[in-house]
């Protein structure tokens, strides 16, 4: 009786410990949320209702064997939580499992953490935590097995001193601002690690050989730092290892042998670095071996026979090498094949078979290489495929009739081979082709009617050939075609005068082939061509005025048999090599080969041209002046009436009148044009203030299909901030509508930066640029409710005022973001600014408006174009990318600054932040609350201020 009196006791005693406890617990989680910001209430239900003293059930709070007991866990991921991290959790003693993961934290990171008896699990990702990384953390932490810090705003140098939790399964510190250290050589005796993931922290030095010593490792991690020297042989021990990432940095020296004896090995990536020498033998033989990256790099010798054999195989990249000898006449036999890209190397011998044996090739480049023989029939039958590349090699042969209408295939790339034959009509069966790209082969006969079929087509070059007969009248039916090139061919008859429809055409190239017949007066309706080259053909006949219409870059019509006399806007210097060897053309007034009578009616026809275009001139004055008189007495009337037909709505102060600004239309005050419409600049008001005046295409106008005004309106109407363009008010009538906004004197940073006035940007001017353009698309994302993505970021949407201080301007296609990412119809955006994850979703959401402003810093500190010719076909993020990987930071800078030098160390540190800024992956990517943070501690004297007042953006 008196042991069950006691066991009754002792149970009451540890339940009145359990419910003390816990209520200790449920103070301090209602301590911490009180100094949290809690945008979306995701804590408000803590301490309410029936569990008000309960804290184990409260959201988001875990208990050990889900008792009444202490918090053994708190999961408060992905709940935009904000502000400094809160101490009262560091009074949770019995605290296990803690992951404030992918919230909005700021600050330094708290050091009374390490004090928690029992945790054992902490994850504080994606966030953006600063400062250096708590030294009494390498002495405390008896339990931790997970310590999770990626993705956060640390710096100071790497903490070697972690190293000494020699307990830990999982070390991930990857993506942090560190200053240059070493990996710490005793990240050996980290006898349990499982998961070390450091990239992009600024490591150097060399690997340790005591990484070897790692046996339980699955995934290391080292990419993107500038880690030099070999990788070491030790490496070929770790026989727990799925996961090899050790691309972008400066690694030299051969691949050491041993990888193929680790039969966990899934995926190894050692691309851009300086490796040299053979592809060890036993490279593939790791059974499952799946995902290999080897490119940019100086490999030499052939591929190892092993490559044959491969099983499990389906992603191999190994493109920009020295690599030579013919791949494995059996590869792709044993493995499903996905994705292979042996670009830009030496290989050579008959393209295998057996590469779609598997029946899942979607990606195959092979270009520049030296390739031979035929392609396989057996491509033809690859009915996964969805982009190939083969130019640049010595290809020979037909293409196999299957092969040009392979159902999936968006790019075809054929170009700079000795192909012959014809395009069979089975080419109809391309529906997703949207790059034809043929030229520098032998292909003869005409081009089938069933191109005209390909309704995505965008590009469609095949020079320099044999091709034959007319040129196809179905091409018109291509509303999407950009660029056709048919040069340097033997087509014959006249150009159709359907391809006056092909509205999207900027680029047209039909020079040295047998073209007859007139040039089509259509061609003067491309509004958007910029470059037409019909010269070395045989056609005749007056030049078409209608070509006046075209803002042509290059125009080349010459050795033709052209006659009559030149429309008067060729006449000026642009295009006096336009018309060469057109000997019946003349400028100005025909001249007469010496006969007297001739020049006597020569003389009569001048007079009477002269007096035509007087007369004409004076018809056209008089009707202006009278529609001016019209116009002005409507006006007067108008007004008189108070019955203006122009309705303004002003969403800002103004002072002036719809018709002050209706007055200054005119064509002499155009400062730009864009897809949205005209742009004009007006001094209006008592004051003559100046405006921007976006005056918009009419809606269905065909060649002008962007309409911006209702998501301009919806955008600047309502926000307010020093860094967004303001909007003064919208003019509207039934058939105009006008965007008036405050005037830029020093236009965009895209206009400023690319042109002869770049030398006006320093340094400093820049790093103010990036900081405001960041700052407005902070309030867009984090301070509109509900928040606003913009779409197309870009240096041309970032105007300078007369201080050079930066606003986002353009949100013809922005777009409010509710619980969810919103789903566009269309791709929106610019080339070189989009993000990658359009490639494979219309999903929008912030991250990338993020990646488009990450070009914009790169533009800032490279002085580059997102797209420049002497990039080639990279884009400036792959351009910059590849340059650090292989020379280091400093390689890219825009060294054309004359103050390059003192401002080297803010430079390199924004170029960090762009870089975070457009990873491919878009989670991976900072918040802009997070960039604007990141820029402003940029400069020293900003850091006080910032430690003080944690920012609020």
């Amino acid at each position: 009786m008196a042991a069950t009196r006691l066991l009754l006791l002792a149970f009451l005693l540890l339940l009145l410990q359990a419910i003390a406890a816990a209520s200790s617990d449920a103070a301090h989680l209602l301590a911490a949320r009180s100094v949290l910001r809690d945008p979306t209430g995701a804590l408000a239900g803590w301490g309410a209702g029936s569990g008000r003293g309960l804290p184990c059930r409260w959201a988001r709070v875990s208990c050990a064997n889900n008792s009444a007991a202490a918090v053994a866990g708190l999961d408060l991921s992905k709940l935009s939580l904000g502000d400094g991290f809160p101490a009262a959790l560091c009074s949770l003693r019995s605290l296990e499992h803690l992951d404030l993961s992918a919230n909005e934290f700021v600050g330094p990171l708290p050091a009374c953490l390490a004090a928690l008896p029992v945790l054992a699990h902490l994850n504080l990702a994606g966030n953006s935590f600063s400062g250096e990384v708590p030294p009494e953390w390498g002495a405390g932490f008896r339990s931790l097995l997970v310590l999770n810090l990626v993705q956060n705003l640390l710096s100071g140098e790497f903490p070697a001193f972690l190293a000494n939790l020699t307990g830990l399964q999982e070390f991930s510190l990857a993506y942090n601002l560190f200053s240059p250290s070493p990996l710490p050589m005793k990240i050996g005796d980290l006898a349990d690690l499982r998961v070390l993931f450091v990239a992009n922290c600024s490591l150097n030095g060399t690997i340790p050989a005591s990484i070897g010593k790692l046996k339980n490792l699955v995934n290391l991690d080292l990419s993107r730092n500038s880690i030099h020297g070999e990788i070491p042989r030790s490496i070929g021990n770790l026989s727990s290892l799925e996961q090899i990432e050790l691309f972008a940095n400066q690694l030299s020296g051969s691949i050491p042998v041993g990888f193929g004896g680790l039969k966990r090995l899934h995926s190894l990536d050692f691309s851009m670095n300086g490796l040299t020498g053979d592809i060890p033998e036993d490279m593939f033989a790791a059974p499952s071996l799946a995902s290999v990256h080897m490119y940019q790099n100086n490999l030499s010798g052939h591929l190892p026979a092993t490559l044959g054999t491969a099983q499990s195989l389906y992603d191999l990249r190994i493109f920009a090498n020295q690599l030579s000898g013919p791949l494995p006449p059996e590869f792709g036999k044993n493995c499903p094949l996905m994705f292979l890209d042996t670009s830009d190397n030496g290989l050579s011998g008959p393209i295998p078979a057996t590469l779609c044996a598997s029946g899942k090739l979607k990606q195959l480049m092979l270009l520049d290489n030296e390739f031979e023989g035929a392609i396989p029939v057996e491509l033809g039958q690859c009915r996964t495929l969805i982009r190939v590349r083969l130019s640049s090699n010595r290809l020979s042969g037909p293409v196999p009739l299957e092969f040009w209408g392979l159902p999936g295939v968006y790019l075809l790339e054929l170009s700079g081979n000795a192909l012959s034959g014809t395009v069979d009509p089975a080419i109809a069966g391309a529906k997703n082709l949207s790059k034809l790209l043929l030229q520098d082969n032998r292909f003869t006969g005409a081009l089938p009617a069933k191109l005209g079929t390909l309704t995505n087509l965008q590009e469609f070059k095949a020079s320099n050939n044999c091709f034959s007969g007319s040129l196809p009248p179905s091409l018109a039916n291509l509303s999407l075609l950009d660029n056709l090139d048919l040069s340097h061919n033997s087509f014959s008859g006249e150009i159709p005068r359907d391809f006056g429809k092909l509205k999207q055409l900027s680029q047209l190239y039909l020079s040295d082939n047998h073209l007859s017949g007139d040039v089509p007066s259509e061609l003067g309706d491309i509004i958007g061509m910029n470059t037409l080259d019909l010269s070395n053909n045989e056609l005749s006949g007056q030049l078409p005025v209608q070509l006046q219409n075209l803002k042509l870059t290059h125009f080349n019509i010459s050795y033709n048999k052209l006659s009559g006399t030149l429309p008067v806007l060729f006449n000026g210097l642009q295009y006096q090599e336009s018309f060469l060897g057109n000997p019946g053309l003349c400028h100005g007034f025909c001249q007469s080969n010496g006969d007297p009578d001739a020049k006597g009616h020569n003389t009569i026809k001048l007079i009477v041209y002269i007096f035509i275009a007087a007369a004409i001139i004076l018809l056209i004055g008089l009707a202006w002046f009278g529609y001016k008189c019209r116009l002005h007495k409507i006006n007067a009337s108008e007004l008189d009436d108070g019955k203006s037909s122009w309705v303004l709505t002003s969403y800002h102060r103004v002072d002036f009148s719809e018709r002050d600004i209706v007055n200054s239309l005119d064509e002499s005050n155009v400062i730009g044009q864009g897809g949205a419409g005209k742009v004009y600049k007006a001094v209006v008001g008592p004051e003559g203030e100046a405006m921007a005046v976006k005056k918009l295409w009419p809606v269905g106008v065909a060649s002008k299909r962007i309409d911006s005004f209702e998501a301009e309106v919806a955008t600047l109407s309502k926000v307010r901030h020093r860094n967004i363009v303001k909007l003064a008010c919208s003019i509207t009538n039934t058939v105009c509508r006008l965007l008036v906004y405050e005037y830029m004197p020093n236009g965009s940073l895209g206009d400023m930066l690319h042109s002869a006035k770049r030398s006006i940007l320093d340094w400093p001017m820049r790093y103010k640029i990036a900081v405001n353009a960041a700052e407005g698309l902070s309030y867009l994302h984090h301070d509109c409710e509900p928040p606003i993505v913009h779409r197309d970021v870009k240096s041309n949407n970032i105007l300078l005022d007369a201080e050079y201080g930066a606003k986002v301007a353009d949100f013809g296609v922005a777009k409010t973001i509710g619980d969810g990412p919103a789903t566009m119809s269309v791709i929106a955006g610019s080339c070189g600014y989009i993000a990658p994850e359009y490639a494979y979703s219309l999903h929008v959401t912030e991250k990338s408006d993020i990646y488009s402003f990450g070009v914009v810093i790169l533009e800032l500190v490279t002085g580059m174009k997102p797209m420049a010719p002497e990039i080639g076909e990279m884009d400036l993020v792959t351009w910059v990318s590849a340059n650090i990987a292989q020379n280091g930071l400093e390689s890219v800078l825009d060294h054309t600054l004359s103050e390059a030098e003192q401002f080297k160390d803010e430079m390199c540190k924004v170029l960090k932040i762009a870089l975070l800024c457009v990873l491919n992956i878009p989670k991976s990517r900072p918040p802009m609350r997070a960039v604007v943070k990141m820029l402003l501690e940029v400069k020293e004297e900003n850091k006080p201020m910032l430690k003080l007042a944690p920012l609020s953006i």
